[in-house]
């Protein structure tokens, strides 16, 4: 009996033909009865596949291989993919990519909010590879490996991948993780450092070390060389908790920049600020959101977590006055900063908890023209309440979130009176599931 049931599971049947695509990219078949989600496997395919996961209503799996591959596979740009957990579509096309986050974005907007877009913008894109420019690397000496790991996570686990690069980091860092491998390991203090925090500007890169014990003098020397050598500016991040200080340039602006050309604007950000990751791809996105808002001369805009500016000051060039909110008081004090470097005087900026709006404030009582909101992932549902007092007759909202936008759009539109104009798709992590999108509501 025992070696009858031995021999039936061996005759299982371990291929399946995929049918569509999840949210997240994964592939959809169905094996024994039961949807089976599949990392790795594109629609069109038939693929061997190992069972990772039997849940009550579906099951999960990863691709083994190929034996039928559709057309839209495409050779991965980064060798580690597959192994590495920061990419999950590098196997399929660009176009495919863009496709399922748009068709994404329309099904959350119509499941979790119940409306449509009367149009559809068409899908930002920009670069898909080098692109990132903000990046937190892990920092491992493993000893059974005898070796110094720099880089990201293994997939679907908590440690850390064995890289010698990463084709989506801008190469000043992505080309370079052998040079920090070696630069780590040949410090005294080598095993007190476990992260490595990366900025990259237009002009200038930042490297922050984070440290659980203090350095000594020969290791500070070391990543001061490094820097020099390398064209890197260093910082220092204690823990605990303690001002992050400036190694190299020795001097005392710890600023990078980045430009928006077609605004005449330039941002000034510290390394551990903030930031959209890929710049090209901002550039588009806050072109789009001008373009959209339509602002005139005489109108007043609120711009709600407007972090260090970004969206405030292009706005600023074409308003007579823009009020911009976020929850941080050094990103505020940034804000006015980059206000000053711009010579744009009709800007002003407060510090609010927009999950907690302060009942008291001269902006909350105010009325505005148009609104631009960039909420977090929670989105904006704290701060929706108050849009009839705003009483806007336009507002863009930029989502890095497109359920929560989805839950916001319903509310705009059923409980505000806001019409659903436009909605759109912006690849700004290609390679990943994430999703960023653009609405705009009228009244």
């Amino acid at each position: 009996m025992n070696q009858n049931v031995k021999l039936d599971r061996q005759k299982e049947n371990t291929t399946v033909e995929v049918h569509s695509l999840s949210h997240d990219g994964r592939g959809i078949g169905t094996v024994n009865q039961k949807t089976t989600f599949i990392s790795g496997a594109l629609p069109g395919e038939t693929v061997s596949y190992k069972m990772t996961q039997k849940r009550s209503h579906y099951n999960e799996a990863e691709t083994l291989t190929i034996l039928h591959a559709s057309t839209e596979r495409t050779i991965p740009p980064c060798p580690h993919f597959g192994v590495c957990g920061g990419c999950s579509l590098q196997h399929m096309s660009i176009d495919t990519q863009i496709a399922l986050k748009q068709q994404t974005l329309l099904e959350q907007l119509k499941h979790f909010g119940h409306v449509s877009p009367e149009t559809l913008l068409a899908p930002l894109h920009a670069g898909s590879t080098g692109y990132r420019r903000k990046a937190r690397l892990g920092v491992k000496y493993v000893i059974k490996k005898e070796k110094m790991l720099v880089g990201f996570r293994e997939k679907s686990s908590r440690y850390l991948a064995d890289l010698d690069g990463c084709a989506v980091l801008h190469p000043k860092v992505g080309e370079q993780f052998h040079v920090l491998q070696q630069l780590v390991r040949s410090l005294e203090h080598y095993q007190q450092i476990p992260q490595i925090e990366v900025a990259i500007g237009d002009e200038d890169a930042a490297l922050v070390f984070r440290h659980l014990k203090p350095l000594s003098e020969t290791d500070r020397k070391k990543l001061w060389e490094f820097g020099k050598d390398y064209q890197f500016h260093i910082y220092l991040q204690p823990n605990p908790p303690a001002p992050v200080e400036k190694l190299w340039p020795d001097d005392s602006h710890a600023r990078l920049t980045y430009r928006l050309p077609h605004e005449g604007l330039e941002f000034l950000f510290h390394p551990l600020d903030f930031i959209q990751i890929n710049l090209e791809m901002n550039r588009l996105m806050v072109q789009q959101a001008m373009d959209l808002l339509d602002l005139q001369p005489n109108e007043t805009v609120l711009d709600l977590f407007c972090g260090i500016g970004n969206f405030t000051l292009p706005m600023a060039r074409r308003a007579r006055h823009v009020t911009g909110i976020e929850g941080s008081i050094d990103m505020v004090a940034r804000a006015y900063d980059n206000a000053v470097h711009n010579h744009l005087p009709n800007a002003d900026f407060y510090a609010a908890n927009l999950e907690e709006p302060p009942a008291q404030a001269p902006w909350i009582h105010s009325s505005y023209d148009k609104i631009l909101l960039d909420p977090p992932r929670a989105g904006a549902k704290a701060i929706l309440p108050h849009f009839k007092q705003f009483a806007a007759k336009r507002i863009v909202y930029v989502s890095c979130n497109p359920a929560t936008l989805a839950r916001d759009a319903g509310e705009l539109v059923h409980n505000h009176g806001y019409t659903l104009k436009q909605a759109g798709m912006m690849n700004m992590f290609p390679h990943t599931s994430h999703i960023e999108a653009m609405a705009v509501f009228d009244k």
